[in-house]
């Protein structure tokens, strides 16, 4: 049967794969609308007589025959004020209206708008008649949560004269506040909001280098293992291991002004905890709901794989659009290996050659379109922004060699390996410091100089010495005991332990403990590697470790996180004093 024109049927269902034949006026990755019930699908395979869509809701119940209605345009996200303290579902979907509409569970078909229609908003326009305005200008701007101001711009590739403007004053999303008359002399109207198309990057005028670190207060991450503002990093880790508590960490505390967090595949009441613990969350530099700068998509296992694979295209774009006026954002992606799976399934339903262990051939290319989103820009209206990556992996049974991890790493410059053997020890985070890394170091070392202290940096070095030489020193007790050890590496052995549970564990949930500043990291790292110092310079006048080790600031250490509180460093300085004093009374005992 020969499909022309509207007449458009359907020919083949295969779970969420739909195919129609002979059809020619469907383009590649148009969305269209599915069946009697409308169900939002999107073009992605054309071929001379067979085009395949995949559906981005269940396809129970469809049946052969029934209309394909194409939309002549490609799956997009609306942007605009009021995305902020929402909760969408992987196509943009608001998932709070879809319970109103249709309770618990989400009827198919519904088609709904991302943005709230009926609100209004506080706006002040930004231009005048006469005005040129061009893709990225702001032209109205309107308070879109109490912490962040939405500035609304032009499309890209958009240009005109301003001929029209309305008033300041309340509008909804749809109103029409600026008239343009563009190059050809047509007259285009601009709205409180625009659409984009969700696989298309937004365009930006230049990529900056990248050189000042998201900051994030945990101690781990900020002096060991940093992440840059526009850079990308995973988190691969075992079940259980902290990913998720992790994630929650980051995006509380990291100094991005908005969050974007995407519950990619992850099971329903783990999804359902965090849109709880978000919804509690207060925001710590305003005091503020955290929501009031966060958007969260909830994409549950038990969804459509296609709106899996979905949501992380979803995500970025909404995070590109705000990192275009002028904000710096942090994506929380939990989890990729949930999406690649996504991407297997569909693959194998399009019968698809499979690569290694199942997955597409185009998994890295369709990772690196990913991460390559990531980046510290200067927009199209010279504003600067970024978008950092943070994305989680769930290696199967913690194999980090599996194929997602391993094409990860190809397209982050920043890893941190969750061990599963530190999660059950209760070491928190559970980073393990020997497999992870950062490549952002060198890049960082100058803001670190000029922000934190000339010894920071230095500090990081000697720091990963010590662990690496305990790690070394380990195979050697394993196999003998520490009791055969010289003095000067049972000494390296109880700095390691002071770093490991001093320094490195850190209880999320404490108070005090839960963030901390750059300026008292650096000073922990100091009298750590000040007691190491004054320590070797004991040891190697002959005193036995069992007499360096009774300094009692060696317990004063383990206690700093607690008991020293985030913005007074004093009793720090005094510790250092009491090192010195401790080591120059016994250096003088064992010279008489």
């Amino acid at each position: 049967m020969t499909q022309v024109n509207n007449n458009i049927v359907i020919e083949g269902i295969n779970g969420p794969v739909v195919t129609v034949k002979n059809c020619d006026i469907l383009h590649m990755q148009e969305m269209v609308y599915v069946g009697n019930e409308k169900l939002i699908g999107e073009v992605i395979g054309i071929r001379p007589d067979l085009t395949i869509i995949q559906v981005y809701e269940v396809t129970t119940g469809l049946k052969i025959g029934e209309p394909v209605i194409p939309t002549g345009h490609p799956m997009a996200a609306t942007l605009g004020p009021g995305i902020l303290t929402n909760i969408y579902d992987g196509i943009e979907r608001p998932l709070k209206i879809f319970e109103d509409t249709s309770g618990a569970f989400i009827q198919r078909g519904l088609n709904i708008g991302a943005l709230d229609e009926e609100k209004l908003w506080d706006v002040t326009i930004k231009v005048k008649v006469g005005d040129y305005v061009k893709g990225g200008d702001i032209y109205a701007t309107c308070p879109e949560t109490t912490l962040i101001e939405h500035r609304c711009l032009v499309a890209p590739y958009q240009s005109g004269e301003v001929i029209e403007v309305k008033p300041d004053g309340k509008y909804k999303v749809n109103d029409v506040v600026v008239v343009i008359k563009n190059i050809r002399g047509e007259r285009e109207e601009l709205t409180l909001c625009q659409v984009w198309p969700i696989r298309d990057p937004r365009p930006f005028t230049e990529r900056k280098p990248i050189d000042t670190p998201l900051v994030t207060g945990q101690r781990i991450v900020d002096a060991l293992f940093p992440i840059a503002k526009g850079g990308a990093s995973a988190i691969p880790g075992p079940f259980g291991s902290g990913k998720t508590v992790m994630q929650h960490q980051l995006a509380k505390w990291c100094d991005a002004d908005i969050i974007v967090y995407i519950g990619c595949g992850e099971r329903g009441n783990e999804m359902t905890q965090v849109l709880q613990e978000f919804a509690e969350l207060i925001d710590p530099k305003s005091g503020r709901p955290l929501m009031d700068r966060t958007v969260l998509i909830a994409n549950t296992s038990n969804m459509p794989v296609s709106a899996r694979e979905a949501s992380i295209y979803t995500g970025i774009t909404l995070a590109e659009y705000y990192r275009d006026m002028g904000y710096h954002v942090a994506i929380m992606a939990d989890s990729t290996s949930r999406w690649a799976e996504a991407l297997r399934e569909l693959s194998g339903r399009l019968e698809e050659m499979p690569a290694e262990e199942g997955f597409p051939a185009y998994l890295p290319s369709r990772l690196s379109q990913f991460y390559e989103r990531s980046g510290y820009t200067i927009g199209l209206n010279g504003r600067e922004g970024s978008v950092s990556i943070i994305g989680a992996v769930s290696p199967a049974g913690g194999d980090f060699s599996e194929p997602v991890t391993q094409n990860t790493k190809r397209f982050i410059r920043c890893f941190w390996a969750l061990d599963k053997d530190l999660a059950y020890a209760r070491h928190y985070p559970a980073i393990n410091w020997l497999n992870s890394y950062s490549e952002y170091i060198v890049d960082l070392e100058k803001w670190y100089t000029e922000h934190v202290g000339p010894k920071f940096n230095q500090f990081r070095k000697e720091t990963s010495v010590i662990l690496q030489e305990e790690n070394n020193l380990m195979e050697i007790v394993k196999l003998i005991g520490s009791d055969v050890l010289p003095d000067d590496q049972k000494l390296i052995l109880e700095i390691a332990r002071l770093i490991r549970v001093g320094f490195l564990q850190q209880n999320s949930f404490h108070e005090v403990d839960t963030y901390v500043p750059l300026e008292k990291q650096s000073k922990m790292l100091e009298v750590i590697l000040h007691l190491y110092k004054r320590g070797k310079e004991i040891v190697s006048k002959g005193v036995p470790m069992s007499v360096v080790r009774k300094c009692p600031v060696f317990d004063k250490i383990v206690n700093i996180k607690y008991d020293v509180s985030n913005s007074d460093f004093s009793i720090i300085d005094q510790y250092i004093k009491d090192i010195d004093v401790y080591a120059d009374n016994i250096i003088e005992e064992y010279n008489n």
